[in-house]
């Protein structure tokens, strides 16, 4: 049961918001990949706290797809983001208005509601460790508060994380 809640909350969370653009090498055989780590010295653009948390999505993401952390791994995965601060664009509308005998006027004005987002572009790479190549590579895209609070970082993380492994390995 705790199974099927956890495989339907995940499928709910993929199903909407962000959306993730896919590159890989065709002639790579992706079944020799089973164990992975991350890249070090990542320079991600992204706060310590930040990369903590997609370093832990990705891990849940990719563990419980069968994967496995190593010291010595098939793969090393790097990722960095881009990031840029708009106003929300929902608002309300406000308007006044009169007129009479085939003339009018009006005055109207939109107030903004919900607050400041952030629109984060995250790209993670696989490379192949023995190679020393890239082999795979994803780009996903979503949208966050600004005021966004730790738990809701985290669910933001798991969620953008889970979107961008759907496509790794790829279908042949």
């Amino acid at each position: 049961m705790k199974y099927l809640l956890l495989i339907i909350t995940t499928a709910i969370l993929i199903s909407c918001g962000a959306t993730v653009n896919y590159d890989y090498d065709t002639q790579k055989d992706f079944s020799v990949y089973k164990t992975y780590d991350f890249y070090p010295g990542i320079e991600s653009g992204l706060s310590e706290l930040d990369n903590i948390r997609v370093m832990k999505a990705t891990d849940s993401v990719l563990q419980l797809r069968g994967f496995t952390k190593s010291v010595d791994p098939d793969f090393l995965i790097n990722f960095f983001a881009k990031e840029f601060i708009t106003q929300s664009s929902t608002s309300i509308g406000i308007g006044v208005g009169g007129g009479g005998h085939n003339g009018g006027v009006g005055v109207s004005g939109g107030v903004p509601v919900g607050g400041d987002e952030i629109n984060q572009t995250l790209t993670i790479d696989f490379i192949d460790n023995k190679a020393d190549n890239l082999f795979w590579q994803a780009v996903g895209s979503d949208e966050l508060k600004v005021k966004a609070t730790s738990v809701q970082k985290d669910a933001y993380y798991f969620k953008l994380i889970s979107k961008i492994m759907t496509g790794f390995p790829p279908e042949k």
